[in-house]
């Protein structure tokens, strides 16, 4: 799914998913097939400038946002409002 092919909705899950901390990239691109650079794309795309700086800045600093840094093994996560797939 490109993100052209993404509603308003998916948007907008991508945008909270890629700000919680504990959500990693490998998980919206399972969701909505986005890789990481995507997933910066729609961020740029979507957020004020200093917004989005600060949201990159953030993922910099989080071990979290990518699997394979993780140093702990980490069970699957939903939110209450993450729809199942």
């Amino acid at each position: 799914m490109s993100h052209t092919a993404l509603t308003d909705a998916d948007i907008g899950r991508v945008i909270e998913m890629a700000w919680e901390d504990r959500t990693p990239f490998e998980a919206i691109q399972a969701s909505y097939a986005l890789s990481e650079a995507d997933v910066i794309a729609l961020m740029r795309r979507e957020l004020k400038p200093r917004s989005f700086r600060l949201w990159r800045a953030r993922v910099g600093a989080r071990k979290t946002k990518h699997r394979q840094l993780r140093g702990y093994s980490v069970g699957r996560f939903r939110c209450a409002t993450q729809k199942l797939r």
